[in-house]
């Protein structure tokens, strides 16, 4: 998968999965514009690869938009960037509901929306990977806000498919198992939580972050050029257990 020439467009770059799909489309070519929260997070990585970066908080729409319209033009885009916050559900804040909403469903569908407007404009085909989770699925405990925000995230991939995938441009998910990221370990670190977790993986382990950021490009190239609205479950056989 050869992205020389190409511009990509990632959000949520600056750690975990972001941070490996960058690295890993600029080994292979690409130009890579990398949106963070976290200055210090973009700094390392255009020392690193050389990527363009632009700071913003995604919980912020009006924010979000300037910045997704600063980081065009780009061939393809990398909705990654998400963001997490645990309680039961009887104590879930409301406030938590909302935030989880405003990064993990209302920033992607932004940024895709200005994106793909350049690309529809231009006559320009395209291509989107939406990083959920198998969280769409899946109850967990503590994680309702997490996974309604995922869940939305797989709904809205299937429309954008729809509509998008007639002007061009090829939508999909990918959607993880607990990958080993700054977030995951965070919400991960009981072994109360994540020995039953683990055991129901059949490959034994929980996914490293190349591991996902590989099948994100393979979605992006024309060698997916005929997968269009798929939610794709990266979990080891989770689903299947």
């Amino acid at each position: 998968m050869d992205f020389s020439g190409k511009r990509v467009l990632v959000t949520g770059a600056g750690k975990g999965i972001g941070r490996a799909t960058a690295k890993m489309l600029a080994a292979r070519g690409a130009e890579v514009v990398a949106i963070s929260r976290s200055q210090a997070d973009l700094d390392s990585l255009a020392e690193e690869i050389g990527a363009r970066g632009i700071a913003v908080d995604l919980a912020d729409a009006e924010a979000t938009r300037r910045a997704a319209l600063e980081a065009l033009p780009a061939d393809f885009l990398v909705n990654n960037a998400g963001t997490t916050a645990l309680a039961s559900f009887l104590d879930l804040p409301v406030e938590d509901f909302d935030m989880l909403y405003a990064v993990n469903a209302r920033a992607p569908m932004i940024v895709a929306q200005e994106y793909a407007r350049d690309r529809v404009k231009k006559g320009l085909p395209g291509a989107i990977v939406n990083v959920s989770s198998i969280s769409s699925w899946i109850g967990f405990a503590d994680h309702t806000a997490y996974c309604a925000s995922k869940g939305a995230m797989d709904a809205m991939t299937r429309a954008m498919a729809n509509e998008l995938g007639r002007m061009g441009i090829r939508v999909n998910a990918v959607n993880p198992t607990v990958t080993l990221t700054p977030m995951a370990v965070k919400a991960w670190s009981d072994p109360a939580k994540s020995d039953p977790m683990m055991k129901r993986i059949p490959v034994g382990h929980f996914a490293d972050p190349d591991e996902v950021a590989e099948v994100i490009l393979f979605l992006l190239s024309d060698r997916a050029s005929m997968i269009n609205g798929i939610t794709m479950p990266v979990d080891g056989g989770f689903m299947v257990n």
